[in-house]
């Protein structure tokens, strides 16, 4: 249920930040844009299945077995180890740096104009 909170406190954030760059610029446009955006970031963030992805980038084109996913840190019974949710994998961590770059920029370019 911590992602369910999570999603929602961010989906709540995201509406605040909509409706100030619409009330800032008076465009659906840019609404809409700064929408889209914090939809993919919150979406790429926070609900794709962690138990899956936290392991070596090698390991992503392998099924995951039952006792694998109990065995990480971030498995739904080991909250003993929550600050380990997000191991720092450099393929991962520039994956993402390179996508949430690129969607930042297109985003930057509607609003600002």
């Amino acid at each position: 249920m911590i992602n369910d909170a999570v999603f929602r406190s961010s989906v709540a954030s995201l509406a605040v930040i909509v409706v100030i760059v619409g009330l800032y610029t008076f465009s659906l446009k840019k609404m809409l844009a700064t929408y889209l955006f914090g939809m993919f970031a919150v979406c790429g963030v926070i609900l794709p299945d962690w138990e899956f992805f936290d392991r070596s980038f090698s390991q992503w084109c392998t099924p995951i077995n039952v006792e694998s996913v109990h065995s990480l840190p971030s498995a739904p019974g080991n909250y003993q180890n929550a600050s380990t949710r997000f191991k720092m994998y450099p393929i991962r961590m520039a994956v993402y740096a390179m996508v949430y770059g690129f969607v930042f920029y297109k985003w930057w370019m509607i609003v600002s104009k």
